[in-house]
Parts: structure tokens; sequence; C-alpha cells
């Protein structure tokens, strides 16, 4: 299947990124059962180099799997809730360019969740098969912005232009006409394993038999989570990238006790959620310097 390829326009600074709604309904546990070959793509996490967990599914790791790959048909396995999107963009041209030149067919599994731009990035398939209680989300491009109201509306803009490549996938991949596709992605619609297909977004179910679960995946997913809910409730507040991601990394290393304990402590998941929602519902009284 043909599909276009997407162009977006420059960065200018912009961080398009995943809602943290979507984050607590990942099941980052979710993995293939079967074999995985080495013509297999695992995108098991967020879409862009992710701070907090070290890893992130990037254009880089996919493009080493390709040079593996070759000129072979190869699998496409997803379980992520999006991330930054002009990475998910950019890995969505590669796979498509990469299968258009050399005549291969791409097979892409939605094995979770194929969330914001991990969406983008299922597209890419000729064959999209989805669990039965997958789902796919589709929205409009999300972000956190701070200046005033001229920043404000050229941000505006720019996100205009995001949503509109992206509706133009979906539409291509779909079928359903531009006012539908539009309708969808101001929803925020989420579509389950036959909800998909009939939607057009994928062609067949993925039988349970092929999914299994990874616990040490969900706990270790869980203080990430945390750690991001951390950092944007700081970013919200005014904080820069910089000094949110400095802070809540002094928070993790702080002492128990200062002047009683000298042992380092590991904040958990839980314990970094509570901050955050702590940041959250004091950002009136937050003061960052």
């Amino acid at each position: 299947m043909t599909m276009p390829r997407i162009d977006l326009p420059p960065r200018q600074g912009v961080s398009a990124r995943t809602p943290e709604a979507v984050l607590d309904r990942w099941d980052s546990s979710v993995r293939s059962a079967d074999a995985v070959g080495d013509n297999v793509i695992s995108i098991y996490d967020v879409i862009g180099e992710d701070y907090w967990s070290g890893g992130g599914f990037t254009l880089k790791r996919l493009d080493a799997a390709l040079r593996t790959i070759g000129r072979r048909d190869f699998e496409v396995h997803i379980n992520s809730p999006g991330g930054d999107m002009f990475e998910g963009v950019a890995i969505y041209n590669k796979i498509r360019d990469h299968a258009e030149a050399n005549g291969l067919t791409v097979k892409v599994k939605v094995l979770g969740l194929a969330a914001s731009a991990a969406s983008v990035i299922a597209m890419a398939g000729d064959e999209i098969e989805i669990g039965a209680a997958s789902e796919i989300m589709i929205h409009n491009c999300w972000t956190i912005a701070i200046g005033n109201r001229r920043d404000f509306a050229k941000m505006s803009e720019t996100m205009e232009k995001f949503d509109a490549s992206m509706a133009g996938v979906y539409e291509a991949r779909s079928g359903n006409n531009a006012e539908t596709v539009a309708e969808w992605m101001d929803a925020e619609t989420w579509f389950s394993g036959q909800e998909a297909i009939d939607a057009g977004f994928a062609t067949e179910l993925l039988p349970a038999d092929r999914l299994k679960t990874d616990p040490d995946a969900s706990a270790m997913a869980q203080t990430v989570r945390a750690e991001k809910k951390a950092e944007r409730a700081m970013r919200m507040a005014g904080a820069s990238i910089k000094e949110a991601k400095t802070t809540i990394s002094e928070m993790k290393s702080a002492p128990r006790d200062a002047g009683v304990e000298t042992t380092e402590r590991d904040v958990s998941g839980p314990d970094l959620a509570a901050i955050a929602a702590a940041l959250t519902n004091n950002i009136s009284r937050m003061e960052v310097h």
C-alpha cells in the first residue's frame, strides 16, 4: 500500500509530547509472545529519547535495525503511548521509504497501545494487526507552552500544521474523509481492536495467544511515569526542562534526614507520584527561580 510522506514544519523549539492521562492508560508490560527474529522491530517504549528511562525508541535505533534487516520483509511490534511527534514522524517516513524503495512488505502488530506519535508509526504498515483488547488512539498534537499571547498565537499556527499532517496519514490509511478524521482527533478518540478495524486503522485481529506480559517492564514504567508527572508539574509552574530535571534528580538522591543520615535514598514511583500530585495542586503558589 502506498502511503503519503509526512512533511512537518521546523521544530522551532516545540516539544510535541504525550499527555499524562495517556501514560496512565499504558500497560507497558504487554509484549509479543512470538519468537522475535532479526527482521522484527520492537517498539516497547516512548517515542524519542527519554531522559527518565534512559531509553526511548528513536530514529537512530530504527536505522540500526533496518541495516540488519536489509532487503527483507519485516514486522514492527508496537506497545507505546507515543512521545515526541517529530521523532514519530521521522520513524514513520523512514519505514515507508525503506519498504517502498526495496519493494518490501511491512506488517505492524499493535500489541497493547499505539497512541499519539506511535499511532502515526502504526500507519506505516501494509498490514496492521491489533489485539482485541489493544488500542489505537489519535488526537491533536499536544505540548506544553509558556509565553505571551504572541507566543501562543505562533504556537497555535504551528500545531495546526502538525495536526493537518497527521490527519492526512489517517485519512489515507482509513479511507475516511477529512471532517470525520478531524472530529476523531478533536475528541482524542480511542479505538479498541475491532473498532480500529471497522474505522480502517487496522486490517485484522491479532490472536490472544500472540501476546504475553512482562511484570518487570511494568514496575520500571511506574517509576518513569511518576518522574514525568513531577517534571510536567514543574514545567507548568514555569520551570525550564533543565530546572525540572535537576530538581527531581536532587530529590531522588537527597538524604533522608539532613544532618542525621548520609545514606542516599532511591525515591520510588509512589513517592514521586505523591510529589507530582502535590506540585500540581499547588502550582499557583509555587515560585520558580
